[in-house]
């Protein structure tokens, strides 16, 4: 397909002249401007456009010397402005209103509208805090705005039934609106009032630079940077890259429910009736023509084929697969998985959970540690379920292996693993190069446990009240990714020990010398165009298996884009996304892969099929009906969301 670059234009300069309103933009405001939100581009210059921010205020300034000022006596007085065109070449900010207010209210309903009665029902029942602009915004306060605050411009631009920004006449309306916005987003979030008191009880102390982020330490993030820089004979440019697609792939046999790739010479496409194999290739993946319906070997139809599978995971040197399949529709809870043979296209064993004689559930089911799945000898994986961290072994205890001319089916041996008394939540898991867990959960907690301990977290990062939905973890260990509906959440594990040791938090309890994470966001127009319903979805980092090699990118899903971040740009601290930020470190740097489709999964291939004319592995782009893939080479750099198609 063409791949035309359809820009995001969220970051034009805002247009206030009553003049250019009705009229399409003039060629210079068309151009792409993705430092709007640091306030110069790459020359270092503001571009002069005929309707820039500056000459629109001295037209303003000069008016109020013939008229009374208007906002003199309105209290919360902006400029609000809608954006209209998507990302067309045609797309602008408008003005909504010349001169309105804002207000926090509280409102028993979550839409900001009130009942007749609803001061004096207030007290009784659950509030929140909503933010009403004019007669044109009404929006419960929470990370579903995606606020972006754009500091040099005192601006915030946020989404509400549409994109909108706010302009504010001076620096203290606009500090003054940033803090109670902070203020109510807390209380909206954890359900008190924000102060000093109550975020150390939501965050604990070790981690009180997570709600003050200028008191926390960010020396692990830039020591990190340098042994990077330092390691790395050949690195990436800050910024992004280029992409182009190579080609695309037709699914055979029914809709695509997830994708399994492989390290070795083969991936997988996992189906409503069976599994298409691809071939691995430095360019991406290519279908060899081969098909494995889910039926055993004596021709009746295994259970496997009427279920749908909701994962893959690949063991024994890539030869084997276990599938999970759901037992109910919208649930991930299963009581047993099937054991694929890949190379004889036959399901060998139907394994069932059990612990001490008794029939359990388990949601997740990963590898033992990054690079397991290209261990001939494997035998062991990890397993979760909401309140259950275990390991579990498919050789039988007594020697003999069982298959399916037996009557019963076999049952894995729990091998380790902790089942946990208390309301966990666990909602996903994944592991580091050494067999490291890291553990997310319902409540936005992240675990880390070390491989030789299920017991006992070693480190607990509290939540910023949004369910982890998925999460991963560099080879090292000291990198964790979670994903979230509406953000992505990047930490980093290492600290320094009392004998001033450079450690991880699967290692160690990291006292009071932790990091802030990085938040990782789609900008208000973007997450807008995704469409309301989409979420974020698996978040991963690209894909090592070797120690001393680095991931370079992180990728995740929402809706039809795929989403590209470039990991050494988020982790540079002086990068131009955070300049003029309040609270934690957000990145708005991305590539968007736009596809016709909703997609079901996108994932970097292994670092060895990175060319030396690439700094990356292609990456893999899975919709229900085909297979595309992407490389990526380094002769641009990312300012923000270009689309592909």
């Amino acid at each position: 397909k063409d791949m035309g670059a359809n820009s995001s234009r969220e970051d034009l300069e805002i247009s206030d002249s009553d003049d250019d309103q009705q009229q399409t933009p003039r060629k210079e405001d068309q151009e792409e401007n993705y430092h709007d939100a640091e306030g110069q581009n790459s020359s270092g210059r503001r571009p002069k456009t005929p309707s820039s921010l500056e000459q629109v205020e001295a037209r303003l300034r000069a008016l109020k010397l013939k008229y009374p000022s208007q906002n003199a006596a309105l209290i919360n007085a902006v400029k609000l402005y809608l954006h209209v065109g998507g990302n067309s070449p045609d797309a602008k900010w408008t003005i909504s209103d010349k001169l309105t207010s804002y207000s926090f209210t509280k409102s028993t309903r979550p839409d900001g509208s009130r009942s007749d009665n609803e001061e004096e029902s207030e007290e009784e029942g659950d509030s929140w805090w909503v933010l009403k602009v004019g007669l044109r915004v009404k929006a419960k306060v929470g990370v579903e705005m995606q606020m972006k605050i754009l500091a040099d411009q005192q601006r915030v631009d946020f989404v509400s039934n549409g994109v909108w920004a706010m302009k504010f006449f001076t620096v203290d309306d606009y500090n003054a609106f940033v803090a109670k916005y902070q203020d109510c987003l807390f209380e909206n979030t954890y359900g008190f009032e924000s102060n000093d008191a109550n975020k150390v009880k939501v965050y604990g102390k070790d981690f009180i630079g997570w709600a003050n982020p200028e008191r926390a330490d960010d020396s692990m993030w830039e020591d990190a940077e340098d042994s990077f820089l330092k390691s790395t004979s050949s690195v990436t440019p800050v910024g992004g890259q280029d992409m182009g697609e190579e080609f695309e792939e037709a699914a055979s046999g029914g809709a695509i429910q997830s994708l399994a790739l492989g390290a070795l010479d083969n991936s997988f496409l996992v189906g409503d009736s069976g599994i298409q194999v691809v071939r691995n290739y430095s360019d991406g993946v290519r279908g060899k023509g081969v098909y494995v319906n889910f039926d055993n070997e004596r021709g009746r139809s295994s259970s496997v084929a009427h279920s749908t599978p909701r994962k893959a995971l690949l063991m024994r040197a890539e030869t084997n697969m276990l599938l999970l399949s759901p037992m109910a529709e919208g649930k991930p809870h299963t009581r047993g998985l099937h054991q694929l043979d890949i190379e004889t296209g036959k399901v060998v064993t139907e394994w069932k959970f059990e612990k001490d004689g008794t029939d359990i559930t388990m949601r997740d089911v990963t590898n033992d540690s990054k690079g397991a799945q290209m261990d001939p000898s494997g035998s062991t994986f990890l397993g979760l379920d909401d309140n259950r961290l275990c390991r579990w072994d498919m050789r039988d205890r007594y020697g003999m292996v069982q298959n399916l001319a037996d009557a019963n089916t076999p049952v894995l041996n729990w091998t380790q693993g902790h089942q946990f008394s208390r309301g966990t939540n666990f909602q996903c898991f994944a592991t580091a190069g050494d067999g490291s867990i890291v553990v997310g959960s319902l409540d936005g907690k992240i675990r880390l446990y070390s491989n030789n301990s299920m017991r006992q977290a070693k480190t607990a990062f509290p939540g910023l009240g949004s369910p982890i939905t998925h999460v991963d973890v560099t080879f090292d260990g000291r990198w964790i990714l979670g994903t979230t509906d509406t953000y992505l959440i990047l930490i980093c594990t290492m600290f320094t020990d009392k004998d001033g040791k450079t450690k991880t938090g699967f290692a160690g309890r990291m006292g009071n010398r932790i990091s802030a994470p990085r938040l990782l966001k789609l900008s208000p127009l973007d997450s807008h165009m995704a469409g309301v319903n989409n979420k974020f979805r698996g978040a991963q980092f690209s894909w090592v298996t070797e120690n001393g090699k680095q991931e370079r990118h992180l990728v995740a899903t929402v809706g039809k884009f795929s989403v590209i971040w470039n990991f050494q740009q988020v982790k540079d601290g002086s990068h131009e996304c955070y300049r003029s930020q309040v609270g934690l470190k957000s990145c708005y740097c991305y590539k968007i892969v736009l596809k016709d489709e909703s997609i079901i999964d996108s994932r970097f291939m292994h670092e060895k099929f990175a060319v030396s004319d690439s700094p990356e592995a292609p990456l893999v782009v899975a919709t229900p009906l085909k297979v595309s893939s992407f490389s990526i080479s380094s002769r641009h750099t990312i300012k923000q969301s270009p689309l592909f198609k």
